[in-house]
């Protein structure tokens, strides 16, 4: 399985959302099982390290952030990836724009896996302050649990869990 997790210029959601995910991967029966990746909508950060807030907030939870790398969502992402993961509704309607429209139904939100039931997007802490990376740290972590969980439960269906492969 492939998971691309998406923000507008991949320097703080969707990077954390990477980050976090990769660490609750790692430590669970999924791990090597899934391959997993961010990107943006757009490419002004093209190459950049995550944001050095969302890289600080990120760390105090036990999540490493600094190698990762900005890129843009290419094309070839849509047939690439099973999931192609928003973190908001802007996003989310721009990736439907650029994508094939037989491949749209991999697109969908974050906070659609979990987080509170008035929640449903993942607010870019970009221009704010530092409790808006925490705030949007615990909504990743709230999607990215409900994902987990998600895909374990895809995988142990299909009984692909005990192998060893990538599916």
């Amino acid at each position: 399985m492939k998971v691309l997790f998406v923000c507008m210029g991949n320097i703080c959601r969707s990077p954390t959302a990477e980050g976090v995910f990769r660490k609750m991967v790692e430590s669970s029966p999924l791990a090597g099982k899934v391959d997993i990746d961010s990107a943006g909508t757009h490419g002004y950060h093209e190459g950049s390290p995550p944001d050095p807030r969302a890289i600080e907030h990120a760390k105090k939870r036990g999540y490493d952030l600094a190698s990762l790398r900005a890129r843009e969502v290419s094309p070839s992402d849509f047939e690439r990836f099973d999931y192609v993961i928003a973190m908001d509704e802007l996003n989310r309607r721009h990736l439907k724009s650029i994508c094939p429209t037989r491949l749209q139904n991999k697109i969908e939100l974050l906070l659609e896996y979990g987080g509170e039931a008035d929640e449903y997007e993942v607010p870019d802490p970009y221009h704010g302050k530092p409790v808006d990376f925490e705030t949007a740290l615990d909504l990743i972590e709230a999607g990215c649990e409900g994902l987990h969980e998600y895909l374990q439960e895809q995988l142990t269906m299909r009984g692909s869990l005990s192998g060893s492969a990538k599916d």
